[in-house]
C-alpha cells in the first residue's frame, strides 16, 4: 500500500478570469509554508513531490521541497486545473456552471482530463505528495466515492488530503481542511 497526499495550492494572487496562471498571494505563501510545516512531519524521507505546471501549485510545492532539503519537484501536466472550453474572460461563469453539473453531462475532453488525473495517481510507486487544484481534488473524490456530482468537497487553500493506493485502487483515508465559505 502506498500513501498519497493531494494538496490544493495556496491562495492565488489573482482570480479565475483575470490571470490564466497567477502565483501565490502573500496569504497563499503563508498557507504554503504552514502546509509544508505540517507535511514535513508526516511524510517519510523517501517521499516524492509532484506538481501541476501552474505557478500557484509549483510555489506551494516549493515550500515543502525547501523543508525537505530542496527536494526536486516533478512537474506533471495531468494535475493541471480543469480544461476550460471558453476564453479567460468567460472562465468564471463557465466554472460556476460546471460545478453545478454531473459527470454524465461532461464532454469527452473533460472525461479525458479526469482519467489522466487518476492515471497519474495510480502510477505513483511510493509515498507521494501531489500539488494540484480545487477541481482536481473534486474529480479524484468523485471517482473514489463513485459519485456523479462534479462538486464533492470544498478543499481549503493549501489543504492536504490523504489517499491510499493499493493494487491500483485508490481509497480516501482522510479529507483535509474544508473552506468555510464557498467558491465565488
Amino acid at each position: 500500500m502506498t500513501t498519497l497526499w493531494i494538496v490544493r495550492h495556496g491562495e492565488a494572487a489573482a482570480s479565475w478570469e483575470k490571470d490564466p496562471d497567477p502565483g501565490l498571494s502573500a496569504l497563499g505563501q503563508q498557507q504554503a509554508e504552514a502546509t509544508a510545516d505540517a507535511l514535513s512531519h508526516r511524510v517519510p524521507p523517501d517521499v516524492s513531490l509532484i506538481s501541476s505546471p501552474l505557478q500557484r501549485a509549483q510555489e506551494t510545492a516549493q515550500a515543502l521541497a525547501d523543508k525537505l532539503d530542496s527536494r526536486v519537484v516533478e512537474i506533471d501536466s495531468r494535475f493541471s486545473e480543469v480544461r476550460s472550453p471558453v476564453p479567460l474572460s468567460e472562465r468564471k461563469v463557465w466554472l460556476q456552471g460546471f460545478m453545478k453539473q454531473t459527470w454524465s453531462e461532461q464532454s469527452d475532453d473533460l472525461w479525458e482530463w479526469r482519467s489522466e488525473i487518476l492515471s497519474g495517481l495510480k502510477e505513483c510507486t511510493g509515498p507521494t505528495v501531489i500539488f494540484c487544484h480545487f477541481l482536481v481534488i473534486n474529480a479524484v473524490i468523485a471517482d473514489i466515492l463513485g459519485r456523479s456530482d462534479v462538486l464533492q468537497v470544498y478543499p481549503a487553500n493549501a489543504s492536504f488530503h490523504e489517499l491510499s493506493l493499493d493494487e491500483g485502487e485508490l481509497t480516501l483515508v482522510q479529507l483535509g481542511e474544508q473552506m468555510e465559505t464557498r467558491v465565488n
